[in-house]
């Protein structure tokens, strides 16, 4: 009775929530909510896989009735202060019995709990839905999609317009398709398949092409009795903090200065990605005993390299220089790589969860990979402790904890060269307003992973030691001030630092919201690292510590349901050898929305002098479509996105952008090089919901 009460109360004194939350889920735009936690666009981040990881979490949405500690810190939005408060309230009142009840919990304030909506439920306990038969229920799942997808750059480029044998084969349109069947806790089944720009569509047995360049596909099972996941097909893995398997997203440094440093324990999870490595095809499962999960795993994939032989001594022998992770294949250069290599991967995870109080998480594991060829990479002064080699294998031993406000999180790994990782640190609620996190990692210059995608500077986990610190404010529901600052060093060199260097970087950010319909920030970024600058005469290279900063200014404003503003302006410099170089964008969103329409539409003036300047901008997109694309030189960018539900199933996206240069004859380089000023796309997109 008491809890029917709480809920009534809350309906009545706050139902302006309640009647603005009663949203079509599938319809969420993960893109704006990414956009609003992650403030720092940067190129060494995989933006791809940020989405696919959040919108694996939206597909399958937490039970807050059966969460835990750990799981809730995989959605990277709450601090330890507002999870202990809401296991608590779970102990004391026992079950949820409406999404809404969050608001009585302290800690969850109104942008809190709309940040959480889209990930999260109320059920039962133990209530999946999941009796009958799979392929009825496949057949009657609500959440049964699919999407087709073409684009295309508008003006003729290099590679179309050639004759030789370095042109491109394929068509310039990009067509995309993606067929998904899921329901949360129970089942997800999906096909994915994509052909790039350039690429052929065409059946052909000796190159193992049938139809399109790519395919994806998968069958997960939930929940069924000990095994709480069965994976068939392909899939990623995330275990301890990413040392041996990280695959997915890593938020690592940005607007979001606490949580985003840990990575979360989720295991298993469906690979839905057009990204045509980091994952793994085969089968995997994670069966529960008692306290303990065990996952085994294999996997079996064609991945491109290019085969090379030489000559030992009249022993000729056959190696790649790389695994190549682009997955184009426009060319016949290009084609020549495509699944040259095969890579077998097997491995185990054991994970021991404390089910009494969740405080306790620590867990083992274990990957073998092995390549049908060597890999050798064409031997240089910063790369001689790369991985060399036709088999790999790493190990690692993490652990969890959770201590009144504090996280306790840490891993240490080795693979078969000797190389250690070590990853540990801290989150914590120093109090209700204040929050800390540190991390501390050393990655050694001849540690080998790679699945591995821990926090860190580079896009490695090697040749990289560094301390991290955060901070978060929040005086006031209307006011928030973050910060963090991360010093870092590279014990050996560098592609193109020839020798040991460092660097550093912080943020400051204050934001504030004076009412729901207006929100502002500001943020300073800057980041310092040594590079190698020529001497006069070019016979010598020195260190010289290249700084850039970055300024940005942000105002939303929703005038009312149907129009919303976004202004935004973004300043740089890079100061490098005495002289410093300079670069602005300033960029107009006008957003409209009318019943079935919805008109999304941007201008923005850029003008950079240098490749160091380039400015990193989102922009809206066409649904499960992730863009930020880097402005550079001078000129104009626009573009208009059109979206039209007819009906309850089906909804249509349009999109147009251009970019317009000044001073510039050409657009791009080599088989990608434009002839004028401009580069101009078009981007159509059709769901149809089953």
């Amino acid at each position: 009775m008491k809890k029917l009460v709480i809920i009534a109360l809350v309906y009545c004194f706050d139902s302006p929530l309640l009647l603005a939350q009663q949203y079509d889920r599938n319809d969420i735009d993960i893109q704006e909510f990414i956009e609003d936690l992650f403030q720092v666009p940067d190129e060494d981040i995989n933006y791809d896989d940020l989405y696919e990881t959040l919108y694996q979490l939206y597909s399958n949405p937490i039970n807050l009735n059966e969460t835990t500690k750990n799981e809730l810190n995989s959605l990277f939005q709450l601090n330890i202060n507002q999870i202990n408060n809401l296991i608590e309230y779970l102990d004391s009142n026992g079950p949820l019995l409406s999404i809404y009840e969050l608001q009585v919990i302290d800690g969850f304030d109104r942008t809190t709990i709309n940040n959480l909506l889209p990930f999260v439920e109320v059920r039962s306990p133990g209530d999946h839905s999941t009796r009958g038969h799979l392929l009825k229920r496949i057949a009657s799942e609500k959440n049964n999609y699919l999407i087709v997808r073409t684009e295309r750059v508008l003006e003729d480029q290099s590679g179309y317009l050639r004759s030789d044998s370095s042109r491109y084969l394929g068509s310039p349109y990009k067509i995309y398709g993606r067929f998904r069947s899921s329901h949360s806790k129970d089942f997800s089944v999906g096909l994915t398949f994509e052909k790039d720009p350039g690429e052929q569509v065409l059946i052909d047995h000796d190159a193992k092409q049938y139809g399109f360049d790519y395919y994806s596909y998968h069958l997960f099972l939930y929940d069924k009795g000990a095994f709480k996941s069965i994976a068939l097909g392909d899939y990623q893995m995330q275990f301890g903090q990413g040392l041996v398997l990280g695959s997915g997203f890593n938020p690592g440094k940005g607007a979001e200065t606490i949580t985003t440093v840990k990575r979360g324990n989720s295991g298993l999870r469906p690979y839905t990605s057009a990204l045509e490595t980091s994952f793994m095809r085969g089968a995997a499962f994670t069966y529960t005993i008692k306290n303990l999960e065990i996952t085994p795993f294999y996997s079996r994939l064609k991945q491109d390299g290019i085969i090379r032989s030489e000559d030992f001594g009249g022993d000729y022998q056959e190696y790649i220089t790389g695994i190549q992770d682009v997955g184009m294949h426009r060319t016949y250069s290009e084609l020549a790589s495509r699944k040259g290599i095969q890579e077998e991967s097997a491995g185990i995870n054991l994970t021991y969860n404390d089910l009494k109080n969740s405080n306790l998480q620590f867990g083992a594991t274990f990957l073998h990979n092995s390549f049908s060829v060597p890999i050798q990479k064409t031997p240089n002064n910063y790369n001689q402790f790369e991985f060399k080699g036709d088999n790999n294998y790493n190990a690692s031993l993490f652990a969890n904890y959770n201590w009144h406000n504090f996280l306790l999180f840490s891993e240490v790994a080795r693979s078969k060269s000797g190389g250690m990782a070590i990853v540990g640190g801290f989150m914590g609620s120093l109090s209700p307003i204040v929050s800390m996190s540190f991390l501390y990692r050393n990655y050694a210059k001849d540690y080998h992973s790679f699945y591995g995608n821990s926090f860190g500077e580079g896009s490695r986990n090697i040749n990289e030691e560094g301390l991290y610190w955060g901070i978060k404010v929040t005086p006031s529901k209307r006011t928030s001030f973050s910060a963090y600052y991360d010093r870092f060093k590279f014990p050996w060199l560098r592609f193109g630092v020839n020798s040991p260097s460092q660097g550093y970087e912080y943020l400051l950010r204050a934001e504030y919201k004076p009412t729901r319909r207006i929100k502002l920030y500001a943020q300073l970024r800057e980041q310092a690292k040594e590079v190698s600058v020529s001497t006069e005469g070019g016979n010598l290279h020195v260190l010289e510590n290249g700084v850039k900063r970055n300024y940005a200014g942000n105002l939303d404003f929703t005038a009312n349901e149907i129009f919303t503003l976004k202004s935004r302006v973004q300043f740089s410099t890079y100061d490098l050898s005495g002289s410093q170089t300079k670069g602005v964008a300033v960029i107009q969103d006008f957003n409209i929305k009318i019943n079935k329409f919805t008109i999304s539409t941007r201008f923005a003036l850029f003008d950079t002098e240098d490749y160091e300047n380039r400015q990193y901008v989102f922009e809206k997109d066409l649904l499960y479509v992730f863009s930020i694309p880097a402005y550079a030189n001078q000129g104009t960018r626009s573009y208009v996105m059109l979206q039209y539900k007819p009906t309850r199933k089906m909804t249509i996206w349009a999109r147009y952008g251009r970019y317009d240069y000044r001073n510039l004859s050409s657009v791009g380089s080599g088989l990608n090089e434009i002839e004028g000023h401009t580069r101009s796309d078009v981007k159509f997109q059709v769901r149809y919901k089953f």
